[in-house]
């Protein structure tokens, strides 16, 4: 195939990141960060960090772009997610695969916080 002009490159660059999936910051109005330091990981942040993309995939929710991050300095509370959207920074602790397909449904897909995973609940 042979590229002749700048608009067939940008149409062939467009479909290969719609293909791929990949979400850019600068279009993803929803951000999730994953804390991956060294405590995080050891308490499953991994896990967490692949349930939110298997389920932000499986939702087909193209306008959130899941990252990761290092320590988040909540010691004890790993793993945490932070996600900012337009209710501005949630703080989820204590995260787990099951926590994070939840919060992937109520939070991400429904706009609807869910407090009991939060930095501010009297449950942690």
């Amino acid at each position: 195939m042979v590229v002749k002009t700048l608009e067939e490159l940008e149409q062939i660059r467009k479909r290969t990141l719609d293909d791929l999936h990949l979400r850019r910051l600068d279009q993803a109005p929803v951000k999730v960060v994953v804390g991956m330091g060294t405590c995080g990981i050891a308490s499953g942040a991994r896990e967490v960090l692949k349930a939110f993309v298997h389920e932000v995939n499986q939702q087909g929710l193209m306008n959130v772009m899941i990252t990761q991050s290092g320590e988040f300095e909540v010691c004890g509370n790993e793993p945490v997610v932070e996600i900012f959207d337009h209710l501005g920074k949630t703080t989820y602790l204590q995260m787990n695969g099951e926590k994070a397909k939840h919060v992937v449904l109520e939070h991400l897909m429904n706009g609807k916080v869910v407090s009991e995973f939060t930095e501010d609940s009297t449950s942690i």
